[in-house]
């Protein structure tokens, strides 16, 4: 026997083992009903806030309670846009989410690409007490943080929830983490080989390559600012409100209307879906291009 005849079927093993490889996974029967289970129970709170928003709040006391919808719901969210001026607290939360997204997205890229690819004194000791600053209870700056705005004089303005929340320690550890992988140190040696200076590399290199984290940060950050309620509801007021200020309104009162509550949540949950439908794809986009380059 030959050497060629010895190692044929090792040849032929190989590359039944590479076919094999490349072919597309399908998911069975079992996947899909394990993943319907998960969407269900993920949609059901707000599925039940559409049917309570539909309903009136004698029916919402009733026994068993409502499950399927009423008429009601647009009726419901007029007395709720109306009851809690959610026009402007709409507008303003737009301004502060808004804001407070492209800000952390911007700081938390730059200070992360210099972390992770930067050589400077002390750069492990700045991360450290970057990432400590994060085991702070955010109640314990709630007091020295009003007083200092109110010495601005900025009680009851939007800067006063803009500003500091301008860049987060966890925007910036993401960013690092993200940046120590796929952005090779080569490719920006090469780029100041070929004389970029450090403005023209933050924008055609880190920029492009941080793309798919810096799209998650973004809609996390917009998420998490959107939904915010300690901070706002003690530096503004109803007169000038973001809409989580603007729905603590609804239930006070001596007998709270359940139904006008649950229609001014799910106003307030809205913008928050038209975002997702909008740019999920690209989101979802960028965590698998992510996971690939990781």
């Amino acid at each position: 026997m030959t050497t060629s005849e010895l190692t044929l079927p090792a040849t032929k093993t190989k590359r039944r083992r590479v076919t094999g490889a490349g072919k597309q996974l399908h998911a069975g029967p079992m996947t899909y009903v394990v993943l319907a289970v998960f969407a269900l129970v993920s949609l059901a709170p707000l599925v039940w806030t559409a049917i309570a928003a539909s309903r009136t709040d004698r029916r919402l006391a009733q026994t068993p309670p409502p499950l399927w919808f009423g008429g009601n719901l647009f009726k419901n969210m007029q007395a709720a846009w109306d009851q809690a001026g959610l026009g402007t607290a709409m507008f303003n939360s737009v301004i502060v989410a808004g804001a407070i997204t492209v800000s952390t997205v911007l700081f938390a890229t730059l200070a992360g690409f210099a972390f992770a690819k930067l050589r400077f004194r002390f750069s492990g000791l700045l991360l450290l007490l970057t990432v400590g600053t994060m085991m702070i209870p955010p109640q314990l700056a709630v007091v020295p943080l009003y007083l200092w705005m109110a010495d601005f004089g900025w009680s009851n303005q939007l800067q006063t929830v803009i500003l500091p929340s301008l860049v987060t320690a966890f925007g910036t550890f993401f960013m690092r983490q993200y940046l120590l992988q796929a952005l090779p140190s080569e490719l920006i040696e090469a780029a100041r080989v070929d004389g970029a200076s450090s403005i023209r590399i933050v924008w055609h290199v880190v920029f492009p390559a941080a793309r798919p984290a810096m799209a998650v940060l973004g809609l996390l950050t917009f998420v998490f600012a959107w939904n915010d309620f300690l901070w706002p509801i003690i530096a503004l007021n109803q007169q000038n409100p973001t809409v989580q200020v603007a729905l603590n309104s609804l239930g006070t009162g001596y007998v709270p209307d359940q139904a006008v509550i649950m229609a001014g949540a799910l106003l307030g949950t809205l913008p928050l879906l038209i975002a997702f439908l909008l740019f999920g794809k690209q989101i979802v986009g960028g965590i698998m291009q992510g996971a690939i380059k990781g």
